[in-house]
């Protein structure tokens, strides 16, 4: 009997231990996964949009039937679907190139965008060219802020109407942008842009970068750029910009028209990856970058292909 009691005690015990065992290894698999999550961040842009809203005329000698800001529209509506967490930007030059610019000066580029939902823009030089008061007088229309790091409008009628950072937390990752701008004198008339100051961009961007990611704690740091793509002379760029950036994660550009298959990846002082891209011009293209976190410290880029106009590509 004494026996008997005993075997079972001891069944018992070697129950509750293997349980206790199991628990605890199930908690910490669990907690294996809690860490190891990995977050998606699908960052979408356009660039040099240049008041398209319709695509261009079926009898285009090169874009015939495609691009516009609607079809851009669909598609970024599609991804939305499809994906958790997306954020739309547009790096500069959404005026000129429409009767609709001529018409509505601006706004009714400013409205749609508004209802696509851009997260953010910075201004190209073209955003000059009915002047800051032309510009004044239909940024009530966008519900999104214009980052301008390197304009200093403390002189005119713009002063506080943009923002020279923006801070956008999505699924516990945060995300700090700042923009520059081309300089505007010898490209841009001067009683458009009247007292702006320029700033140097490169001084600006080690500035916010620095700000951003070490100060503020942001986990990505992305600029907004309007300087362009890359140039033959060594005039500032994106890839000059980011061979000489510090704490520059992404740069989302504009202004030289560039298409790109694919974003590049560049390496900056430190040998580590700034992820470069450009969407063409007239919305005939929607850059897209996908970003996978680990944790708030470690990433992973997964960078998808550009939605462009080239035949073998979705048709937009």
């Amino acid at each position: 009997m004494e026996e008997f009691k005993f075997s079972n005690r001891r069944s018992f015990i070697k129950k509750i231990v293997f349980g206790s065992l199991s628990i605890t290894f199930l908690n910490s698999f669990t907690f294996l996964k809690k860490r190891d999550k990995i977050k998606k961040i699908t960052i979408l842009h356009t660039n040099d949009i240049h008041s398209h809203i319709d695509s261009f005329p079926e009898n285009h000698s090169k874009y015939g039937g495609r691009g516009g800001i609607r079809k851009i529209a669909s598609l970024i509506k599609k991804i939305r679907s499809k994906e958790e967490n997306v954020l739309l930007i547009d790096a500069g030059d959404i005026f000129q190139g429409t009767p609709y610019f001529n018409k509505y000066k601006g706004s009714l580029e400013l409205k749609i965008m508004s209802q696509m939902g851009y997260l953010a823009s910075t201004m190209g030089n073209h955003d000059f060219d009915n002047g800051l008061n032309g510009f004044d007088n239909v940024l009530h229309h966008a519900n999104f802020p214009f980052i301008c790091s390197n304009y200093d409008f403390s002189d005119t009628i713009l002063k506080n109407k943009t923002v020279k950072f923006l801070i956008n937390e999505i699924d516990g990752i945060k995300i700090g942008f700042f923009g520059l701008g081309i300089k505007l004198e010898g490209l841009v008339d001067k009683k458009c842009f009247e007292n702006t100051k320029y700033l140097d961009p490169v001084k600006t961007s080690e500035y916010w970068a620095e700000e951003l990611k070490i100060k503020k704690k942001c986990d990505l740091v992305v600029c907004i750029s309007h300087l362009g793509h890359y140039y033959n002379d060594g005039k500032i760029s994106d890839i000059l910009l980011a061979k000489q950036s510090k704490h520059i994660d992404v740069i989302i550009g504009g202004h030289t028209h560039t298409f790109l298959n694919k974003a590049k990846f560049i390496k900056n002082i430190e040998n580590k990856d700034v992820i470069v891209n450009q969407a063409g011009w007239g919305a005939l293209a929607l850059g897209r970058i996908d970003l996978k976190f680990t944790n708030k410290n470690k990433r992973i880029d997964e960078l998808s292909s550009n939605e462009i106009h080239k035949k073998n590509y979705a048709k937009i």
